[in-house]
């Protein structure tokens, strides 16, 4: 697993373009998995501070209470025609003083949750002329282009 900072020191092109794809709207699709093992998802709000990815719940929201569980998700950046971004990997819940620096200001009232994304994996997808292309980028085997007609 990485943190984003590794992303961006392997694969700097694609992981702007994913992090575009984030900035450009303000909700994401969070997908966790419940006590049962049946996926979950749920709305939320990434940030890019520091070397990670972070994100954050109300304090003991269903989907804390799943990635404190068990820290395996996928985030899905809001949909547009510049390309469909996913990312996935392992939460890591940040607290105690280190909590201080994924904080923007933008944080529910009261207490919460914050955590950064251990990546596994981020992908976009989009179209070029007649063909669905999908670049994948996994730690140290860098980027995989596929290419659909």
């Amino acid at each position: 697993m990485a943190r984003w900072e590794q992303f961006e020191s392997e694969a700097g092109e694609l992981a702007s373009a994913v992090k575009a794809r984030f900035q450009a709207a303000e909700t994401h699709i969070l997908a966790t998995l419940r006590k049962d093992g049946s996926p979950r998802v749920s709305g939320t709000e990434v940030d890019f501070l520091g070397p990670d990815l972070s994100f954050g719940s109300m304090l003991n929201a269903v989907k804390a209470r799943d990635l404190r569980r068990d820290g395996r998700c996928a985030i899905h950046a809001h949909p547009s025609k510049d390309g469909d971004a996913k990312v996935a990997g392992v939460a890591v819940e940040v607290t105690g003083p280190e909590k201080g620096a994924y904080t923007t200001g933008s944080e529910p009232p009261g207490d919460f949750h914050a955590f950064r994304l251990d990546l596994r994996e981020a992908v976009i997808t989009g179209v070029e002329g007649d063909e669905l292309v999908i670049r994948l980028w996994r730690p140290g085997e860098g980027v995989r282009t596929f290419r659909r007609k």
